[in-house]
């Protein structure tokens, strides 16, 4: 009888057409599938896959990134994997990336990196110097319209186009009269996240070239996320990294204050969406290729899935934190977790449970760990003799 069955395998799968490796592939599995079902021992068992260990996440602005940047800091550190750090904070933002930013880096000596996710301007072939053949690319990605509502209130500061203005239904109705894209910050003032990708925020959104360089980006990211989603893109991209779902549980980090939050109108919602037509146009992309991703793993799966890590979220939540809910930078009590502060937006934080012990205190203090913080302690683990004498996170 289990002749039969792997006879009757192994024709339809010559029928279909497929390559040796495929097929070598499937008949693994419906040997491992027979040898269960009949209790015999299959001739090969099938291999479970490895964890990825060489990442590439492209933080771009005002998109959950800075969560799952500390989700990769906390993977990274568990595991002692090296990281391509910048010298400060950012790898010379706004300019394109070069590998001369990446803090120690020399041609002349050779050194693996692992994991590369601090904010820079993307461009391929100088990440290609420093990162693995094979390292794993990804990125995320936010509606536009919730993202340049974010964006004004963050950059106000920076950009000269929203300094111009007293609110952004203002620049909205009149954009060109604010707006130079020589003049600084032009970029956070429009198509931010296409400016992210390393294109021309400014260039004109001609289908031809909308389509050349959506190919550009699926070419080299295995996965785009989707931040309105930010559950189920954990899951794909636990997934796609074979990692384990403690791997990517996390809190929400540099998350504002829903005080500075404003809902905008379909007006408004709709004037975004023109003036930002290639954001729009790369949203719209992958927000399609995000649930043709989902359907292939499987809606119920997905579901079961996404419950286990809320829960999962919830027993850490408990487990760590003082209250349920970020709280306001100034009610923070330790004073080296308290989150950055920039622009008009109000940043929180989380307090943690003072009752904890050393290891567990250990890990929930990693999760709550502000960006800034935390790429600082990765810093001085890495190069320790740079860091000799200076005053520390004391974690």
């Amino acid at each position: 009888m289990v002749v039969l069955i792997l006879m009757a395998v192994g024709l339809a799968i010559q029928t279909l057409g497929m390559t040796d490796k495929k097929r070598m592939r499937l008949l693994e599995v419906e040997q491992a599938g027979v040898a269960a079902a009949t209790g015999l021992e299959a001739g090969r068992p099938v291999e479970a896959c490895r964890p990825r260990t060489h990442v590439m996440f492209l933080k771009t602005h005002k998109t959950a990134g800075s969560t799952i940047l500390n989700i990769l800091y906390r993977f990274g550190e568990a595991r002692n994997l090296t990281f391509a750090l910048p010298a400060a904070y950012q790898f010379g933002y706004p300019l394109l990336f070069n590998t001369r930013r990446v803090k120690f880096y020399s041609p002349l000596k050779p050194q693996e990196y692992h994991i590369i996710c601090n904010h820079m301007r993307f461009f391929r072939p100088q990440v290609e110097k420093i990162m693995a053949k094979g390292t794993f690319y990804f990125s995320i990605l936010r509606n536009p319209v919730t993202l340049v509502e974010s964006s004004f209130n963050y950059y106000k500061g920076s950009s000269l186009a929203f300094k111009k203005v007293e609110s952004l239904e203002q620049f909205l109705g009149h954009p060109w009269r604010y707006f130079s894209s020589k003049e600084r910050g032009s970029h956070y003032a429009r198509n931010l996240m296409w400016f992210d990708f390393g294109f021309d925020h400014n260039a004109n959104a001609s289908a031809a070239y909308v389509d050349l360089a959506l190919a550009e980006i699926e070419a080299t990211f295995q996965l785009v996320l989707i931040a309105e989603y930010f559950d189920e893109s954990m899951i794909l991209l636990k997934e796609a990294l074979c990692w384990e779902l403690e791997d990517v549980v996390s809190f929400k980090l540099n998350l504002r204050n829903n005080a500075s939050v404003r809902p905008m109108s379909e007006r408004a919602a709709g004037q975004i969406r023109r003036w930002n037509a290639l954001d729009w146009e790369l949203y719209a992309h992958f927000n399609r290729t995000f649930w043709h991703k989902v359907e292939r793993y499987g809606r119920q799966r997905m579901g079961a899935d996404v419950r286990a890590l809320r829960e999962r979220r919830r027993e850490l939540t408990e487990l760590c934190l003082q209250g349920s809910s970020p709280v306001d930078a100034s009610q923070i009590h330790d004073r080296n977790i308290r989150p950055f502060q920039y622009g008009r937006a109000r940043i929180m934080g989380y307090n943690l449970n003072a009752n904890l012990d050393g290891k567990t205190r250990e890990r929930c203090l990693r999760l709550v760990m502000p960006e800034l913080q935390y790429k600082d302690l990765l810093d001085a683990k890495l190069f320790p003799s740079a860091h000799s004498g200076k005053d520390l996170l004391h974690v």
